[in-house]
């Protein structure tokens, strides 16, 4: 199985290649400026008791952190950026690819995004996706975590030129994203296990999911 990092590394080596330089500085300085504001410190860590939450996923059915726990062990959550995002969906299959393993160890996982309903469906469908994917609209839920961020003003018009419409899929024009985070949440709501990192550009590696649990079990 490939490593997300590798992949990764792959997609940064052909993005490097057709992008303009302009855009690739632009771009790496607004991240640079968002990691040195190291709002990650103020998020939900280990330790911490993680933030119930319900709801709706790629078809309008609601899901709460409260009932996967009744019948599962773990809760593993994942905050993307959404659909448009290309190391989103790099991480969303590669997770897809450690679903079996974590029902195996008596685990869940569920993906939120600050996307709609339907841009949720279309998450799910690109990426064929055989867990929760959830809309989580405003970032409500995203904030309680501490993960938000609103993306740089010099960003939106590259991110437009790329054909990304964030207002479109997210029903609302606040440019509110969350950073890239995932918990590892047990019976006691406690969170045992976060990554979270202001370069979006930086994933979890799933072994590392896998690790946790097992570790806990």
């Amino acid at each position: 199985m490939s490593r997300l990092l590798d992949e990764i590394k792959n997609y940064q080596e052909g993005f490097k290649k057709k992008a303009p330089i302009e855009v690739q500085e632009v771009m790496l300085k607004a991240t640079k400026k968002l990691a040195d504001e190291r709002i990650s410190k103020n998020a939900l860590n280990v330790g911490d008791i993680a933030k119930d939450f319900n709801l709706p996923n790629a078809i309008n059915n609601q899901v709460s952190l409260s009932d996967a726990l009744e019948n599962n062990d773990f809760i593993v959550i994942n905050f993307y950026r959404g659909v448009w995002c290309p190391y989103c969906n790099l991480e969303l299959k590669a997770l897809q690819n450690i679903n079996g393993d974590l029902k195996n160890l008596g685990a869940k996982l569920i993906s939120i995004s600050p996307q709609s309903p339907d841009a949720s469906l279309s998450t799910k469908e690109k990426n064929e996706l055989a867990f929760e994917v959830l809309s989580d609209s405003n970032n409500k839920i995203a904030k309680e975590y501490g993960l938000v961020f609103s993306l740089a003003e010099e960003l939106r018009p590259i991110y437009a030129s790329f054909g990304i419409d964030i207002v479109g899929l997210n029903k609302e024009d606040s440019f509110e994203l969350p950073m890239p985070a995932t918990y590892v949440i047990n019976k006691n709501k406690e969170i045992i296990f976060s990554f979270i990192d202001e370069d979006y550009t930086k994933r979890c590696e799933p072994q590392d999911i896998i690790d946790i649990i097992q570790k806990n079990s």
